[in-house]
């Protein structure tokens, strides 16, 4: 990719960003009244007698029952695969458990909550399923635990209508649903805002223009130091601009972008991407960066691992 860099006047001319373009079974059962149930293929349930309340309740127990297996193995995740992983498992459970729903019978007074029951597991089921890619990655670059509990939040407002809904009919369901807790309050820097500031200072000044939809850090790093350990990090905005001077000795240039800023670890949570300048930046001049891809940019840049 290419980065229109302009160096300032007096200093030099070179101009910063451009270029490319960018299953589970549920053990069925026929229910009564009574709770009791017996063992049958789950296509096998008998459609000839409405299920009312308590035996309606009895199924909703034996399905928190088969959901609760998949449903822990989200919340106890320690690596990126087995997130994407548990992710399958439980939308494989509630196709399953879609498809068992679908062959009961109620009476008219569950009709509407039933209906919504099986619609809403199967949104959580195919979102689970859309989203099981994004969310490898947002755990590699953000942290798989923050990045379980937003797939565990998003699960239940999927599902928070139908709970909603049974709940009224003094129906019980979802226990086997992992709750997180509220979402964290969310960060976002100012723009210009210098998050890191160490090493010596100098004549170096650098403005940024951050022409893209997404906020970003940009890290000056020294020559021979790592994008970890950078000497300048500056927060910006999308859309914004900023100018950091004092900048001492040569440096590479390195910029992160992304959303859900978590400001202890300083790195986005999710949507990440990371990017190096390939070229070094000058002793004590003066720059110019637009880190939006411009066609005809004249500075190559490079996706880089995680830092």
């Amino acid at each position: 990719m290419k980065c229109w860099v302009v160096l300032c006047a007096g200093l030099g001319l070179l101009t910063g960003c451009g270029g490319g373009p960018e299953q589970p079974s549920i053990p069925a059962a026929s229910a009564s009244a009574s709770g009791s149930a017996a063992s049958a293929p789950a296509q096998s349930v008998s459609a000839a007698a409405p299920l009312g309340l308590a035996a309606y309740q009895a199924e909703l127990t034996r399905i928190d029952e088969v959901l609760s297996g998949a449903a822990r193995k989200l919340t106890r995740v320690r690596t990126a695969e087995g997130l994407a992983d548990a992710m399958s498992t439980l939308a494989g459970s509630l196709n399953t458990i879609g498809v068992r729903l679908a062959a009961l019978s109620v009476t008219s007074r569950l009709s509407a909550v039933h209906e919504l029951l099986q619609d809403r597991v199967g949104v959580a089921a195919m979102r689970l399923t859309s989203t099981e890619a994004a969310s490898e990655e947002d755990a590699r670059c953000g942290g798989v635990a923050f990045t379980s509990q937003k797939v565990q939040r998003q699960l239940r407002t999927d599902l928070a209508a139908a709970l909603s809904g049974l709940e009224r009919l003094e129906l019980r369901f979802g226990a086997a649903l992992p709750d997180p807790g509220p979402a964290p309050a969310q960060v976002r820097p100012d723009s210009g805002e210098v998050l890191v500031r160490r090493g010596p200072d100098g004549m170096g000044r650098l403005k940024i223009t951050n022409g893209t939809p997404k906020d970003v850090a940009v890290s000056i790093v020294g020559d021979n130091q790592p994008p970890g350990r950078p000497q300048v990090m500056v927060y910006v905005r999308a859309k914004q601009s900023t100018t950091v001077n004092g900048i001492g000795g040569a440096y590479h240039l390195y910029y992160k972008s992304g959303a859900d800023w978590d400001p202890n670890h300083r790195k986005f949570q999710s949507d990440c991407s990371f990017t190096k300048f390939d070229q070094t930046f000058g002793r004590n001049q003066g720059w110019k960066v637009n880190l939006q891809p411009t066609t005809g940019g004249n500075a190559d840049t490079t996706q880089v691992e995680a830092y």
